[in-house]
């Protein structure tokens, strides 16, 4: 774990400006509340909302991340009225709360978009109850969210807009089999189910910080498509938080709220946050969870109790969310695991196609996107394969065949890479070698992805050109890979 946050790769350093812009983001927006007037509450309203537009905004173009950004208040500030008018009034809460949940899951069928607004809806109603914001804080909490989501715009499209020298992110859309309206409907039931148990029973455990319950259920949730990667997102975010009380009882309670080294602790936590989100969900519910104790330090009620009283409650979720994708509409693993391996072998087709016709002389051939798409593929294929090869999984032989799998796709991806790269040589000549090459992965992936039970051919030597050299270990890749993937079941994979 150690290893895959901190010597992950970064192409272009794009995490740590990631994590940078959102410490310089959440920041500015604390700034502008305080300068405004705004109380400790709206302060942290207001930075947990400029935190959110920075981190769940996720639309392919700038432009679109934009205009997400800009209808952000539009969902929230309702939601935060309505979370604050009926804060005395606990059953209608109760009941507004799981229609939050079930409404912000099933808005993720509208793409990055209806993602980022459900996620944001759901946060501003979570903010309500940890604030324990009332009717009468209201405009001073609409005055802090709005400031604070024009800040973080600032920061994010004027002052240091990255994705500008980017190409635009590919969003894969999950395939048709497990489309992706099918997934956000059973989700949304299955989201509003846990969030039900996990609302009731964490208010048998604390009539005061139930919320957190119902917080770790949703965002259980958020980016997983099958029971096993659900069941495995549930047990990282509890060893997250686990780790990260035990980092709080040496950092976060020893500051005892302190303004100047809870803020510099703050900001080391928004980087942590931001920087291990796309590569360990535990180490990012570390840094959350001492991000909140942080918060709570600063409200003036951080104690080791109320770090036990966190523990329990996330359990709480936990075992909700487990429950909800056990027996409400179950989605199984294989099958949406299946479907995205298929999708990433057809996409090193694809590249292969592209990478070939620019070495033939093509001016329009770019195969960059592709390979793009490719590494968001193989994220999607290592997390619907999470269950497959997490340490506590029982079956070995499974969890070996998967491993191999994995490694064989990612041997497919540094072959894409390095064909790409070659293709990028303005020197780079044509050899009429590459299109008989080509055509044998097309024939590999055909081969592959149909399950025949037909060999695939293998080379004996590698040839000395860089571009078929790179061709040769794909084909090697893709052949190596018929063996795991075919099974005489439906599932390739999971099924033997």
């Amino acid at each position: 774990m150690l290893k895959r946050v901190f010597v992950a790769p970064d192409p272009g350093r794009v995490r740590r400006r990631f994590a940078a812009r959102a410490v310089l983001g959440v920041g500015l927006a604390v700034l502008v509340c305080l300068l405004a007037g705004h109380s400790l509450a709206g302060a942290v309203s207001g930075g947990l909302a400029a935190l959110l537009a920075l981190f769940t905004v996720g639309d392919p173009t700038v432009r679109g991340q934009a205009v997400t950004t800009a209808l952000l208040p539009a969902v929230g500030v309702p939601v935060l009225a309505v979370a604050a008018v009926l804060h005395d009034q606990p059953v209608t809460r109760d009941l507004a709360f799981l229609a939050v949940v079930g409404a912000g899951v099933y808005a993720r069928r509208w793409g990055p978009r209806g993602h980022s607004l459900g996620v944001f809806a759901f946060m501003m109603f979570f903010v309500a109850q940890f604030l324990h914001a009332t009717a009468a804080q209201l405009p001073e909490l609409y005055a802090a969210v709005l400031w604070s989501v024009l800040s973080a715009a600032v920061v994010r499209f004027g002052v240091w807009c990255y994705e500008r020298r980017l190409p635009p992110a590919a969003v894969p859309v999950p395939p048709a089999g497990t489309g992706l309206a099918r997934v956000t409907t059973r989700q949304a039931v299955q989201a509003t189910a846990g969030a039900g148990f996990a609302l009731v029973a964490g208010q048998l455990v604390s009539g005061q910080r139930w919320y957190w319950a119902v917080g770790a259920t949703w965002w259980i949730f958020v980016n997983t498509a099958s029971r096993g990667e659900t069941l495995v997102r549930g047990f990282r975010r509890v060893l997250g938080t686990v780790v990260g009380i035990g980092l709080g009882f040496l950092v976060a309670v020893p500051v005892h709220g302190a303004a100047v080294p809870t803020a510099v602790l703050a900001a080391v936590a928004v980087f942590g946050i931001f920087y291990t989100a796309a590569v360990s969900y535990t180490w990012m519910m570390l840094w959350v969870t001492l991000l909140a104790e942080l918060l709570y330090g600063l409200l003036g009620v951080l104690s080791p109790g109320l770090l036990a009283l966190r523990l329990a409650e996330t359990g709480v979720g936990a075992l909700g969310a487990a429950l909800a994708v056990l027996f409400v509409l179950p989605v199984t693993t294989h099958a949406t695991t299946d479907a995205w391996i298929q999708r990433a072998l057809r996409c090193v087709h694809a590249c292969t196609a592209e990478a070939a016709a620019r070495l033939a002389g093509s001016a329009t051939a770019d195969p960059a996107p592709r390979v793009a798409e490719l590494e968001q593929l193989l994220g999607r294929v290592r997390l619907s394969v999470a269950p497959l090869v997490h340490p506590l999984n029982p079956m070995p032989a499974r969890k070996r065949r998967a491993r191999r799998v994995l490694a064989l796709l990612d041997d497919c991806a540094r072959e894409i890479r390095g064909l790409v790269a070659v293709a990028a040589d303005p020197v780079a000549s044509h050899d009429a070698r590459l299109a008989a090459a080509c055509w044998r992965v097309e024939i590999a992936v055909e081969a592959v992805t149909a399950g025949g039970a037909q060999p695939l051919r293998r080379l004996a030597e590698p040839p000395a050109e860089p571009a078929l050299a790179h061709l040769h270990g794909l084909e090697r890749a893709l052949a190596d890979l018929a063996e795991p993937l075919r099974t005489p079941s439906g599932s390739r994979l999971v099924g033997a």
